[in-house]
């Protein structure tokens, strides 16, 4: 499943497109398990109206969008001048993409035929579509229109402070592996990016988070920020199915220490990297390096 470097990638990657286009027209595939919100009020919130960002929050793409007002149902969001004698009135709503394990969202002209597996495509005012694709169909489309929109389960980890960062694991009797995959804690970060932060931190994944000392905290909180922002800086690691906006795979697997290379020789230290299962989710890492 993509996480949080391969989700801002993609986030980005969109927003650099198609920032400031009006939606004209939606198609969705009907297919069962895409739909969070029902497919008539994901056509009716996003038809007509603008993309002001396309930002990422969590393992989750978020749309912002700007529509006319004047429906009697919805939260009048007041923007600007738009907001007076009620005319004109700017409605906040988001359109929330979750890419699953296999979803992709795509920028393309729309005289590219549709890939298989297509389920929502936007058609813009340039002519251009962004698609939503997914063969499993794991992943979830929804929209919001609530005051205050979107916020994520939980701490955003490429600005918390190693403060906020270190309370959010105190008296914790989880492994600090299952800590970090924990979304409601910690929003983003998942297998690839949790193993690879405790070998650069020199922690064992099986380490009760509770007990880790300040020093520890600390290294793990510089480890993952470091981690998380080359990660985004190569575009993200494709060991499945992932690629960006224009179908491009990202490079970071090719600077995994541990993750997915189980055997084989530490790349620090050359001892044998061991696997092993913490909170349901296959982990590797070195016996040597992490204490």
């Amino acid at each position: 499943m993509p996480e949080l470097p391969e989700v801002e990638t993609v986030a980005n990657g969109v927003d650099a497109r198609v920032r400031g286009q009006r939606i004209e027209r939606v198609w969705t595939s009907g297919k069962p398990q895409t739909f969070k919100s029902s497919e008539a009020e994901i056509v009716e919130t996003l038809t007509g109206a603008r993309i002001e960002r396309v930002r990422r929050v969590g393992k989750t793409i978020v749309m912002d969008l700007a529509r006319k007002g004047g429906g009697s149902k919805e939260k009048q969001i007041p923007k600007g001048n738009d907001s007076k004698k009620g005319k004109g009135t700017l409605i906040s709503a988001q359109f929330l993409v979750h890419l699953g394990m296999t979803g992709r969202l795509l920028v393309s002209q729309a005289e590219v035929p549709l890939p298989l597996h297509t389920h929502a495509v936007l058609s813009l005012g340039d002519g251009r579509e962004v698609r939503f694709v997914d063969p499993r169909r794991f992943g979830r489309l929804s929209v919001v229109t609530e005051v205050g929109g979107y916020a994520g389960p939980g701490a955003e980890p490429t600005t918390i402070s190693v403060e906020d960062f270190s309370k959010l694991f105190k008296g914790r009797k989880l492994a600090i592996k299952a800590a970090l995959l924990n979304q409601s804690i910690l929003h983003g970060v998942g297998n690839i990016y949790a193993d690879e932060s405790l070998f650069r931190a020199g922690i064992r994944p099986r380490k009760q988070a509770g007990r880790l000392t300040k020093a520890e905290l600390a290294r793990l909180h510089a480890a993952l920020q470091q981690v998380l922002k080359h990660a985004i800086e190569l575009g993200g690691s494709s060991v499945s199915d992932y690629v960006d906006a224009d179908g491009v795979r990202g490079f970071f697997q090719l600077e995994h220490k541990v993750y997915g290379r189980a055997g084989e020789d530490c790349r620090d230290c050359g001892t044998a990297l061991k696997k092993l299962v913490v909170g349901g989710r296959t982990t590797v890492y070195c016996p040597t390096c992490q204490h």
